[in-house]
């Protein structure tokens, strides 16, 4: 998986900013935690602004400024203009272009770690997701290339896995997932980062797709600052990678403490070619 002498990866996975819904004192104690944790890595899942007005692109960019790097991110189904239809169809990405990354296919690249963003964005559904043929095709050029030993992330705003509890309550996860996950399971993908509900969990993609044979674990973030909270505070992720193992730490905001904590910790092992987590 990782080199023998490599030393342990931090990865921050924020999602769902959602500037001009932005709790100020939440979003500076992110800055505070994400800058004592140092993660080698921040990636963004989408949902930079509330409405992809203007003013909360420039918002949600000086922010991220703020914030340590790199940075790898996807755009979101809100940043996307509802209300602007020339805009919408015309150039429904032009102002993410603009003011956060001008890469609607990105990666991060080094000697033990591949990270692929994937836009699941479309103008017609808005808040629903999907997966083109042609990004599907692309990311098996992409991943397939790479060595096996190579540990392989992929982010999407829109999420392949609904909640635990909620699978048959219609939630959206993405479209053509399961043309998608066919690629991702050929090219020995490991971990799967979304946002889009503002409910934070982890699980195997087996759990949903039984035709599945290789674990590939799914890591949710909820909302990182927004005050669009649903039913859990606001919250994200560290990722932690080392030879064979991961560990997602969810971090939730303490209101009484004015600071993100640690609320829950899952590890993964790699035995037998398979993710097994510490969860019995």
């Amino acid at each position: 998986m990782f080199a023998d002498n490599c030393t342990m990866k931090t990865i921050a996975h924020i999602s769902d900013l959602h500037f001009g819904t932005e709790d100020r004192q939440v979003a500076e104690g992110l800055v505070k935690d994400l800058h004592r944790i140092q993660p080698e890595l921040v990636i963004n899942s989408g949902d930079f602004t509330q409405r992809a007005r203007r003013s909360q692109y420039k918002s949600a960019a000086d922010y991220m400024k703020r914030l340590p790097r790199p940075q790898l991110s996807v755009p979101g189904n809100h940043d996307i203009p509802l209300f602007d239809i020339f805009r919408r169809f015309l150039s429904p990405l032009g102002r993410y272009k603009y003011y956060i990354s001008d890469e609607l296919l990105p990666r991060y690249v080094d000697d033990d770690l591949t990270v692929l963003g994937i836009d699941t964005t479309r103008s017609l559904t808005w808040k629903s997701g999907r997966i083109s043929l042609d990004q599907i095709e692309e990311m098996e050029r992409i991943l397939s290339s790479l060595p096996p030993s190579n540990f392989k992330i992929v982010v999407t705003h829109h999420p392949f896995l609904p909640p635990p509890g909620q699978e048959d309550t219609g939630i959206d996860i993405v479209g053509r997932a399961g043309s998608a996950l066919e690629v991702l399971e050929r090219c020995e993908v490991d971990l799967l980062l979304a946002g889009h509900l503002h409910h934070g969990y982890t699980g195997d993609v087996r759990a949903y797709y039984p035709s599945s044979r290789r674990a590939i674990i799914v890591a949710q973030a909820g909302t990182a600052i927004s005050n669009r909270v649903r039913h859990e505070p606001n919250g994200y992720n560290i990722i932690r990678l080392k030879d064979e193992y991961i560990g997602i730490e969810v971090r939730r905001w303490s209101g009484s403490d004015n600071t993100f904590t640690e609320a829950d910790t899952i590890e993964f092992t790699l035995q037998g070619g398979q993710w097994i987590s510490d969860v019995t």
